[in-house]
């Protein structure tokens, strides 16, 4: 079994280069850093790679729930939404520090236009007791009929007139990008695997049964031999690119759907938990979820097309989101950040729209021994890589002793669990958001402040970050750039997109030392965001929108 490690990006090209592997995992986001924990705990030899930033795809832009998922049942799918929920409650206790519960208003309207027909509350009710028995029960949370007074307290700006008697639940919300990242921290610490991002698959090597002996990897400008047994394929929306190096062909399995979010100044909407809002006329609900003092609205679910990189947020996805949310009297001019994620679905041969299609994952394995996982849901990570990695232990057979053959994830704290909860609980306001993001790490972000006062400072005007968190990002999260800290290590584009990109210079002045940046070097990072900025912006046909003039600062 392989020990401790580091999470240090030029320790782990020396070891890609240098050590054997019993299995190599492609694909940073919450799957594929789920997989490499699972690899590395249960005694395998394991590494992972990622072409572009741990989570810099799909996992760092869905709607940041760990949830059964109400409409799934509506769906039928029971075991789904039965399976997501225990695993919420795993997660909730592996990563206490990121994963928080939340209550969720379900409200009901009457009249034209109602966002939820009255003469449907009877069938949500039924969801709501089958939405306990399989996880309101683990948490001892159970759903509640609200007054309409009650609910108008929770969003007031719910138009009131036609507000009826309406639902609360419970679900959580977590940070994905900051999951994806720990968990692959975990793996790496903990057990000794190696896991670096900015590094791509070029090829697969085989021996003369066929069977994976080795993969080619590219690492700044420089092609590097890996010598593993098995291959992992947890690539997401790109996991067909992987299969055709392997397979020869493109097998064209993976159907992508693209999900969009707003994010608008809090006292917009008002309010104080999550909102649930079924659209009219198009048999899905959106999700309203309070941030700090932002509340973020999504997400869309249409067909997409276009390049996986960097999928646009359109105006029309825009106008989808205003128009559900039309009540609140919300424009344009309060959209102070976007973000545009895909889903990796399987195609079905039977579908239709991609709202319909199933969340269940899918674990295929190739005649050369990669094991390729698509589909599911962040909520049910864990189980996902649980599948993967129990096919690799079948690949590998007798080739590998020692190790354990089912999964230890289960009850695996991840790192920062510990000691969270006395951080938590701490007066001081810094001290507390700290650990809500790093948990009993943040010990070590606050150290670091306290050898400069101005690391105490705002990163960005308006949001809670830190700079001492943009120089703990380079130093200990592998972060390469400016992009990575202000979208992936903070969520300040996300938050608050033209406010994060004032901020690229003094973000690119913090890293550059760490990183060994030139000043043109650093320079061009802050200028290469910024241009991204315009482009998310531009795409949306948005304007620019001041963070301080929204809030009063």
């Amino acid at each position: 079994m392989s020990g401790p490690g580091w999470f240090d990006r030029q320790e782990g090209l020396r070891r890609l280069a240098d050590d054997p592997f019993d299995v190599l995992v492609v694909g940073g986001g919450i799957t594929g850093a789920g997989a490499a924990l699972d690899a590395a705990s249960r005694g395998l030899r394991t590494a992972l790679i990622e072409r572009d930033d741990f989570a810099s795809g799909t996992s760092s832009k869905s709607s940041k729930l760990a949830h059964g998922g109400l409409r799934y049942l509506q769906q039928g799918e029971i075991r789904l939404v039965y399976e997501a929920l225990h695993e919420r409650q795993r997660l909730r206790h592996n990563a206490p520090h990121l994963v928080k519960l939340l209550p969720f208003l379900l409200p009901v309207l009457t009249g034209r236009g109602s966002v939820i027909p009255k003469k449907l509350s009877r069938a949500l009710g039924l969801s709501m007791w089958m939405y306990d028995l399989t996880g309101g029960a683990r948490i001892g949370k159970f759903h509640e009929r609200l007054t309409p007074e009650e609910a108008l307290a929770h969003m007031p700006t719910l138009p009131a007139d036609k507000l009826a008697a309406s639902y609360l639940y419970y679900d959580a919300t977590v940070d994905d990008a900051r999951l994806s990242l720990t968990v692959a921290r975990t793996a790496a610490i903990e057990f000794g695997a190696v896991t670096v991002n900015g590094t791509a698959l070029v090829g697969i090597d085989k021996d003369a049964n066929g069977q994976v002996s080795g993969a080619r990897v590219l690492a700044d400008g420089h092609e590097i031999s890996v010598r593993c047994q098995a291959i992992v394929n947890a690539a997401g929306v790109w996991s067909d690119e992987v299969r055709e190096l392997d397979e020869g062909s493109d097998p064209d399995s993976i159907r992508p759907a693209k999900g969009i979010h707003i994010t608008v100044p809090w006292d917009k909407i008002r309010n104080d938990i999550a909102v649930v809002v079924p659209v009219p006329k198009d048999k899905r609900a959106i999700f309203v979820v309070p941030w700090g003092n932002l509340t973020y609205i999504g997400t869309t679910d249409t067909d997409y097309e276009g390049p996986n990189e960097d999928p646009p947020v359109t105006r029309e996805d825009v106008d989808y989101l205003l128009g559900a949310m039309k009540f609140t009297g919300i424009k344009d001019t309060d959209v102070v950040g976007t973000w545009a994620g895909l889903r990796p679905l399987v195609k079905s041969a039977s579908s239709g729209r991609t709202a319909d299609l199933s969340r269940r994952h899918k674990v295929a394995r190739s005649a050369s021994g990669v094991v390729s996982v698509t589909g599911g849901k962040l909520t049910t990570y864990r189980e996902m890589a649980a599948d993967a990695v129990d096919e690799v232990v079948a690949v590998l057979g007798h080739r590998v002793q020692g190790i354990a053959r089912h999964s230890r994830t289960k009850n695996l704290r991840l790192r920062g669990a510990e000691g969270f909860d006395a951080l938590a609980s701490d007066a001081d306001p810094v001290v507390a958001h700290l650990a809500n993001r790093y948990g009993g790490e943040a010990r070590t972000v606050l150290a670091l402040a306290d050898t400069d006062p101005t690391l105490r400072e705002p990163l960005v005007a308006g949001l809670p970050y830190l700079r001492a968190e943009a120089v703990y990002a380079a130093r200990h999260e592998m972060a390469r750039s400016v992009d990575d800290v202000l979208s992936r290590r903070t969520r300040a584009r996300l938050l608050a997109r033209d406010a994060s990109a004032a901020a690229a210079d003094d973000v690119a002045t913090l890293i550059a030392p760490v990183l060994g940046l030139s000043a043109s070097e650093a320079a061009g990072q802050a200028s290469a965001y910024r241009s991204a900025v315009a482009a998310e912006r531009a795409s949306a046909d948005l304007p620019e929108t001041a963070l301080d003039a929204h809030l009063g600062a």
